[in-house]
């Protein structure tokens, strides 16, 4: 489908249809990616629990760098998605170029300082010994990738924007099978370790970006980038940075809640940090569908606000949030019914017993908020879509350090529960920030075009 006949599709196509078309690129995606997070996460558990654990450890510090590029992203798909539905192509392409540029500084900056404060990061975070160990040589490693993901998350928006959702996940596909193929070469092959692990990842990130960049520029998309002459442009990039410096904030607040959270985590042992990480890993997979719905949306509420089209901005939200909720729900029966046996597929190591035991209480807990999640991320997709990036770095940071945190403070010091706690209080809080996205949704600010990227004459 060329991006002509995918404008028209989401500006007039059946609303299902569109949801669907745009969405199955990008669970597929998310599930590709997911099963490689669940796949890397085996290699690197066979190696102990202590080399697990120190990947979920620093993803939050990765995290809550990569938050900046994929608030660049963010503001390349929500304006962008904006000029295609008032056919403002030259524009577009403008926007594009600053895009670009712009996430390379960040990226190369990001990927120096990352690479020289890891080891007072780890100590910062109250990682020692061996998790400390570990967790500096993944840490230093994967933020030498940088410069190749923040290119990756650009040229998805660009390709977003359009409505094309599928050639970033044939790319992504690519890349996954690269990396799980290289997985156990560089751990066990080539006894790298955890640190081959990192460097199959950031192989294969690069990987994605040559691919990416020889697209844009043999490829017949009505976005097509061109730095000949190019000059930085202070109100455009002022425009992006209005709508894409919220959605960092949103990401990197939550990030650092993370940090936060982990540091809480870690105090009750090793076997609870593994139990977090893994059950985190595969509740993804029951939240790809409605991420990826979520995902599709910025794209069609930015493409039928940029046209004026109220009426089918408010169809597709309606629409995504039922297909959402029946998938979600799915999800929490299975989750709940076969928890242990889920546990099991995905825990290996030897001395893993005590994971396995808290990891089960864990899903157990967190299966109920599984219908909350799927309607916070189809908020998100409105209000990122929309440009209106303020509500959903209220609904990121404030299930985290509004909600989240002070009730996990709360049991630590006032009851027994142990890491109960924890798994209450992470369930609790998607349900709480859901009551808050709905009274946002509700009062219909989000609705209004954001500042620069109205529809010219």
């Amino acid at each position: 489908m060329k991006e002509q006949e995918r404008k028209e599709l989401i500006l007039s196509g059946n609303m299902y249809k569109v949801i669907l078309t745009l969405s199955l690129p990008i669970m597929l995606n998310n599930l590709i990616q997911t099963l490689y997070n669940l796949v890397d996460g085996i290699w690197v558990s066979k190696l102990g629990s202590v080399h697990f654990a120190a990947t979920s450890f620093v993803w939050p510090v990765l995290f809550l760098f990569i938050s900046i590029g994929i608030g660049i992203s963010v503001a390349g798909t929500s304006i962008l998605s904006q000029f295609m539905g008032a056919s403002e192509y030259e524009e577009a392409n403008k926007y594009a170029n600053q895009l670009i540029v712009m996430s390379m500084v960040f990226s190369i900056s990001f990927a120096i300082l990352g690479f020289i404060l890891s080891p007072y990061i780890i100590k910062l975070m109250g990682g020692t010994n061996s998790l400390a160990e570990y967790s500096n040589i993944y840490l230093r490693i994967s933020f030498l990738g940088f410069p190749f993901v923040f290119s990756f998350f650009v040229f998805n928006a660009i390709m977003n924007a359009q409505g094309n959702t599928l050639t970033p996940t044939i790319l992504s596909g690519i890349s996954a099978v690269v990396n799980v193929v290289l997985d156990p070469i560089f751990i066990f092959n080539l006894n790298l370790g955890i640190a081959g692990a990192a460097i199959a990842t950031v192989l294969s990130q690069g990987l994605l970006v040559v691919i990416g960049v020889y697209i844009l520029k043999h490829s017949s998309t009505i976005i097509k980038p061109s730095f000949k002459g190019f000059k930085f442009d202070k109100n455009i990039i002022k425009k992006i940075l209005q709508v894409g410096f919220p959605a960092s904030v949103g990401q990197s607040g939550a990030a650092l809640g993370f940090v936060v959270l982990n540091s809480f985590i870690a105090s009750y042992g090793n076997a609870t940090l593994a139990a977090f990480g893994m059950v985190n890993r595969i509740t993804s997979l029951i939240m790809q569908p409605p991420m990826g719905i979520g995902a599709a949306l910025t794209s069609i509420i930015g493409q039928n606000i940029g046209a004026d089209q109220m009426e089918r901005v408010t169809d597709a939200f309606k629409k995504s949030l039922l297909i959402s909720l029946c998938i979600s729900v799915v999800g929490f029966v299975l989750l709940f019914w076969k928890d242990e046996e889920i546990i099991n597929l995905f825990m290996r190591s030897k001395d893993d017993a005590e994971v396995i035991s808290q990891g089960i209480t864990y899903l157990r807990y967190i299966s109920f908020s599984m219908p909350f999640m799927s309607i916070f991320s189809i908020l998100q997709g409105v209000f990122q879509g929309s440009g209106h990036t303020k509500y959903s770095m209220a609904m990121a940071i404030g299930r985290l350090w509004v909600i989240r945190i002070p009730l996990i403070l709360i049991f630590k010091h006032f009851t027994n529960l142990g890491p109960t706690g924890i798994w209450f209080s992470m369930s609790f809080s998607n349900f709480l920030i859901c009551v808050y996205g709905f009274l946002v949704y509700k009062n219909k600010n989000w609705q209004k075009k954001v500042i620069g990227v109205e529809k010219t004459a």
